[in-house]
């Protein structure tokens, strides 16, 4: 019997993936826990139509990933922070102060998570920071931290 799985079946395939099982596994266990639906013309149509509209979101939000890094390019954000007599802050420079100035300064919304930072930013300079946006692209956020 050909069914289309709603959600991931473990050893059976994933959400939206038409396959072909054995009669009494779909109306025993699949069908009853609404894991899939029978393969009907009409099921498989929609199963098309969402096909297209997931490739149609992924390629908009690859775009905006790709948009995110021309913005990011020539963009120096500016931290400001309080230190100790030898340079050193108390504290430290974290990905959400990063973020936070990337929207203040230049009206750029980049989620703190997607900051890439080894070890936390604890004294004065310049630095390099990694931002994964996702679908493979990575973009660089130049980060020169001062006094405040």
């Amino acid at each position: 019997m050909k069914v289309i799985l709603q959600q991931d079946v473990r050893g059976q395939g994933k959400k939206g993936q038409m396959i072909e099982v054995a009669e009494g596994y779909a109306r025993n266990y699949l069908l009853p826990r609404k894991l899939a639906v029978p393969a009907t013309a009409d099921a498989m149509n929609t199963m098309r139509l969402q096909e297209k509209a997931k490739k149609a979101e992924e390629a908009r939000l690859k775009a905006e990933a790709e948009a995110m890094v021309e913005k990011l390019k020539g963009a120096v954000v500016k931290v400001g922070a309080k230190a100790g007599a030898n340079g050193k802050l108390f504290g430290a420079v974290t990905a959400k102060e990063v973020s936070e100035a990337l929207q203040s300064q230049y009206g750029i919304e980049l989620a703190k998570q997607k900051i890439v930072m080894e070890e936390p930013i604890k004294s004065f300079g310049t630095y390099e920071l990694k931002a994964k946006l996702g679908f493979e692209i990575t973009a660089t956020v130049y980060v020169v931290v001062s006094e405040a």
